[in-house]
């Protein structure tokens, strides 16, 4: 049975990583929202180099585990190469933004090629230039379209986070894990908690995301 007072003590304890596990949150989010645009926007390019190296990109960062990026950023990369990408925290949000943003990329992608060609045609009829017609027709409608998927992404990007522990940043599970290693028999209430603050974390996310969804539902023409 869950005691009041294991509770009392162990929250507090917990909070202390709230500070991290947000931090590394938002800069993930705004950094792989980054990588998206540019890497999506390069896939479309009729140069062929820059396709097919952001093809590279893509393909490698979701075909392996995040956590072996994680520890290729923060172990191998600076034995091999002498490369410092900086404090465990900049590595822990390169990671998860690298990650994330090859796939949110291909959401990109296929956000703006869904958009109808009807709509371009349009726009080079009024004489539109090719910048023109992708910021002022195709990216307000594909980013609509695009929404739904960043939210989604956002709250994966959040449970991602807990990955951070394992280079040694004090987030909520490091924590957690912390306070189980000093007592096992606390372990249930330990995750039970750590459960309960990323839930609650991720559901101003959730809210959001079903904005996005009702959002996404207006204003993008077809045909």
């Amino acid at each position: 049975m869950i005691k009041i007072s294991a509770i009392a003590e162990i929250f507090p304890q917990l909070m202390r990583g709230f500070n991290i596990t947000i931090t590394v949150l938002i800069a993930s989010a705004i950094f792989s929202y980054l990588f998206a645009f540019i890497a999506g926007l390069c896939r479309i390019s009729e140069n062929p180099i820059i396709r097919h190296v952001t093809a590279v990109y893509v393909e490698v960062f979701r075909g392996t585990s995040l956590i072996v990026q994680l520890f290729w950023l923060y172990y191998a990369i600076p034995m091999l190469f002498g490369i410092q990408l900086g404090s465990n925290w900049w590595t822990g949000v390169i990671a998860i933004a690298l990650n994330y943003g090859a796939y949110m990329s291909e959401v990109v992608r296929g956000s703006i090629l869904a958009i109808s060609k009807g709509q371009t045609e349009a726009a080079i009829a009024l004489n539109m230039s090719k910048f023109q017609r992708m910021r002022l027709i195709i990216l307000p409608q594909a980013v609509r379209m695009m929404l739904p998927e960043f939210g989604n992404y956002t709250i994966q990007m959040l449970k991602a986070t807990s990955l951070v522990s394992l280079i040694g940043m004090t987030d909520i599970l490091y924590y957690g894990d912390i306070i189980r290693s000093s007592n096992l028999s606390q372990a249930p209430i330990v995750y039970f908690l750590v459960l309960i603050f990323y839930f609650l974390l991720a559901l101003p996310l959730i809210w959001l995301t079903r904005k996005a969804e009702s959002i996404s539902k207006k204003g993008v023409a077809s045909g």
